[in-house]
């Protein structure tokens, strides 16, 4: 009799929870807000992202030039700034204000300044500056305006060098600017691009901060939806604190495992960015940290009342949640305090064991402190979730009971 019991109520758990997952999927197929965020964002969004930045680099950025000194040095110095790939000289301006202007109407996104005293601080063995603004509404543009200036300040120094050196044959020449000679080459990205540096992290974080959005509509939803404003309503099927997670939170990793597929495999091969990572390293590592996105989502949920809620609450994180994670700002930069700031979030370890392993050719053991920080963080949010959807649970049967009380006693008084 005990071993049919227990038959019964396994079956009943689990027919619970395949129903729960049902409804949820049914509800994200029929709420177009959360459709956005789980289908359309993650499908779109990637691919604009990643066209903006499919070039790598950019070449021949339109610069204007105010040369206060007007010496033959200054002139020399601004024919191998123009003579780079990466600068074209457009405008030759007589003040900073009609370069200013330039740079407003966006005929030039650069301006190279060069003071009064660069040929004379060259002439007296003084180090010469020279100042370069850039349109910081693209990376790319300061990127290669600073370029473009840093080779010719060094091309200049060069013959600096031998001119005051005094040597007598080329191969003195040769040495005293290139004792040592060397080949700089960037490794896993020697084209030096801005996609294949920047694009992986943002996949990682995409996946993240739609499953926050969209967890966080449909808990809004609930909400609006319930005359308590419940996040858990009170029917047969939304029995046991551990079926609603499992349900919801399997109906999120269905719809979520195509999302990570086409995002991370399929996006770096159709723009042709770099991807060395091994299809069974990269599944088991993505699983975590879908796991620990979907927890941490429906923990973050209980805290929206309404539908726009989440749109005010977690979409400005996105840029910070990037910085702190020790890919767009370096690492070893980032204050101890902030540091441990980004271990809560998921994308923290995501970013970078994904960029590890699809970038580097990493295996399960190189990234292995990544990939147990995301299942330590698979647990703590699950009992995070727990307690906080236990917590729910009490609440609509708190206000069940109230709505039951009230009935029976105008029943009573009737």
């Amino acid at each position: 009799m005990k071993k049919y019991s227990f038959k019964h109520t396994l079956k009943q758990g689990i027919t619970g929870l395949f129903h729960i997952c049902k409804e949820e999927l049914k509800m994200t197929v029929k709420d177009q807000g959360v459709l956005i965020f789980f289908l359309l964002v993650p499908l779109a969004y990637p691919l604009v992202y990643a066209f903006i930045y499919t070039n790598e680099v950019v070449r021949e950025v339109p610069a204007a030039v105010v040369n206060a000194d007007n010496s033959s040095l200054s002139r020399e110095y601004i024919r191998h700034v123009d003579g780079t790939p990466d600068i074209h000289v457009m405008s030759y301006c007589s003040n900073m204000e009609e370069a200013k202007l330039l740079l407003k109407q966006q005929k030039v996104y650069g301006v190279v300044y060069i003071p009064e005293s660069f040929s004379r601080d060259l002439a007296s063995g003084r180090q010469a500056h020279v100042s370069i603004y850039a349109d910081m509404s693209g990376m790319l543009y300061y990127k290669a305006l600073l370029l473009a200036n840093t080779e010719a300040s060094l091309e200049m120094n060069k013959d600096i060098q031998i001119r005051r050196a005094g040597n007598t044959t080329d191969r003195q020449d040769e040495i005293t600017v290139r004792p040592i000679d060397y080949e700089a080459v960037s490794l896993y990205n020697p084209q030096d691009g801005f996609a294949s540096f920047l694009i992986p992290a943002v996949l990682i974080l995409i996946i993240q901060q739609t499953l926050l959005l969209g967890i966080g509509l449909s808990a809004g939803t609930a909400r609006e939806n319930n005359r308590f404003r419940d996040l858990v309503p009170i029917t047969r099927h939304y029995q046991g604190t551990v079926r609603i997670i499992f349900g919801k939170s399997l109906a999120y990793l269905l719809v979520y495992i195509a999302v990570a597929a086409y995002i991370l495999c399929a996006v770096p091969r159709m723009f042709r960015l770099v991807f060395l990572a091994s299809p069974g390293t990269l599944a088991a590592f993505v699983l975590p940290y879908l796991l620990a996105c979907i927890f941490f989502a429906m923990a973050c949920s209980c805290l929206i009342r309404r539908r726009e809620d989440c749109m005010m609450i977690f979409v400005f994180t996105s840029l910070p949640l990037l910085f702190i994670s020790g890919i767009s700002w370096p690492g070893s930069a980032i204050p101890p305090f902030w540091k441990v700031v980004s271990w809560i979030f998921p994308s923290t370890f995501g970013i970078n064991g994904y960029i590890r392993i699809n970038t580097m050719g990493a295996t399960l053991n190189d990234v292995l402190p990544e990939y147990r920080a995301l299942w330590i963080q698979t647990g703590v949010y699950f009992f995070l979730t727990f307690f906080l959807y236990r917590r729910e649970i009490l609440l609509s049967r708190k206000h069940a009971l109230k709505r039951l009380y009230a009935y029976r006693k105008k029943r009573q008084a009737g």
